[in-house]
This record gives structure tokens, sequence and C-alpha cells, in this order.
């Protein structure tokens, strides 16, 4: 695959989404392929799971069962959008990957992390990131910034679920420093976008 797979990840209310919609539009000015995506999501498919894992009247979803749909979505996914993207070449940026699995079913579930990561790899492909953007921000700050909108099922789990996705977040950066950048998301929108574009030009030339 000649492209380059970039992914974002973060507690709730870490200003992804915003630092995705900035680096799209500097892309675009650049002339540089791209393909932007989100977990769960993508193709219609995937969607449709998300639909099903993101309701707050599915109270009832075990563990086990939200696991397994993040990877049927994630399986969908990544076979038909991610991989074909990445086979033409593209720059490939995600809103959250397989990380979250880890973060949210592993620490915040308390799921096994050998079952998730042997999951993982038959969902994906074996398909792993080439730079991964941790926005790290205080739970508190993040819960903060969401409240004026209407909450997903994960989204109103308590403050130590988060807590624990934080901390699985930071193990992980720490574990995978060859991939992981972390960003201080507490700091200005302008200047998170900076330090995002200044990362990718060390490791794409093309930039």
């Amino acid at each position: 695959m000649k492209g380059i797979f970039i992914t974002f990840e973060g507690v709730e209310g870490s200003g992804k989404s915003t630092q995705i919609r900035l680096l799209e539009k500097y892309l675009q000015k650049q002339g540089i392929d791209h393909f932007i995506t989100r977990e769960p999501g993508g193709p219609p498919i995937s969607e449709a799971i998300r639909k099903l894992l993101l309701d707050v009247n599915n109270s009832e979803m075990v563990p086990e069962t939200e696991l397994l749909l993040y990877l049927a979505s994630r399986a969908q996914h990544t076979a038909q959008w991610i991989i074909p993207a990445l086979e033409q070449g593209k720059i490939v940026i995600c809103d959250r990957y397989t990380d979250s699995s880890l973060a949210y079913q592993g620490a915040g579930r308390r799921l096994s992390a050998n079952v998730i990561n042997v999951l993982t790899s038959f969902a994906t492909r074996n398909l792993k990131p080439d730079i991964t953007f941790l926005l790290d921000i205080d739970v508190e700050v993040g819960q903060a910034r969401i409240q004026n909108r209407k909450l997903d099922r994960l989204e109103k789990e308590s403050l130590n679920f988060h807590m624990q996705v934080r901390q699985e977040f930071l193990r992980l950066a720490k574990q995978h420093q060859d991939r992981y950048i972390i960003i201080d998301g507490s700091r200005g929108v302008q200047e998170i976008h900076e330090l995002i574009v200044e990362h990718m030009k060390t490791h794409i030339r093309s930039l």
C-alpha cells in the first residue's frame, strides 16, 4: 500500500473532529489526495452498526456485544473504504480506530486486551496506523466541552469510565512511541492545528 494511514484518538471532548476538519482544509489547499472517515462508521453497513452502538436506548448491551459490533463495523470499513483508499496512494485520516477498542472496551469495559488484539487483527486484516495523534485532555475538561450537545451511549458513561479510557490511551502512546504523537488538547485550536501540520511534515515529504 502506497498511502499513509493517520488516526486521531482521545477522550470525549478532546477536539479530534475539529482538528480533522482543519487538517482536511489544509490538505485540500495543498492539493494532496486524501480521504477522511470515522469510527464507528464509514460505509452504509458500518453506519447502521454505529446507530446500534451509540443509541442511548441500548443500555442493556453487554460489553462483549459492544466489542463485536465495533469490530464488525471496523471489518467492513477497513475492507470497503480504508484499504482501497490506501492502495490508491491517499492519505487516509480516521477519527478513531483500533486503539479506541483497547481504551473503551479494554480499559473501560474490562475486556481482555489479548482477546481484543486477536479479534482486531482479524477484523482489520492486520492493518495498523502509520501515525496516531492523541489529543490528550483532562477528562473533566472534555466532559464540560460536550455538555451542550445530545450525548450518545458512550459519552454518557461515568467519569471514572472515561478516566480509565484516558489512562489506556496514555499507556498505548508509551507502548507505541514509534507512531504516537501526544498533543496537549487544552491548547488553542489553531496552535494544535499548526503542531499537527508540523508533525506531519516530518513524516510526509510531499507536505
